[in-house]
C-alpha cells in the first residue's frame, strides 16, 4: 500500500500523520483499530489471517515512499 493511502486512512481513523514512516503509521492505524501494533515485526510468519496490512508486512521490509 502506497504511502498516500495509508496517511489517508491515518486520517479516516482520527490520526495526523505528519511525518511518520511508513511502519510507524501502520502500526498508530493497528492501535487505533484495537489491533496490536505489530506490522514488520513477524518472522516469516504471522496468524493474523485477517489482518489488511499483511502482505506488505511479510512481503518486505517498509519503506518511507
Amino acid at each position: 500500500m502506497l504511502m498516500k493511502e495509508i496517511k489517508k486512512k491515518a486520517r479516516e481513523l482520527g490520526l495526523q500523520p505528519g511525518r511518520s514512516n511508513k511502519t510507524e503509521m501502520i502500526r498508530a492505524i493497528q492501535t487505533q483499530e484495537g489491533n496490536s501494533p505489530c506490522f514488520q515485526t513477524a518472522q516469516n510468519f504471522c496468524d493474523q489471517q485477517q489482518c489488511c496490512w499483511q502482505n506488505d508486512c511479510l512481503a518486505r521490509p517498509a519503506t518511507t515512499q
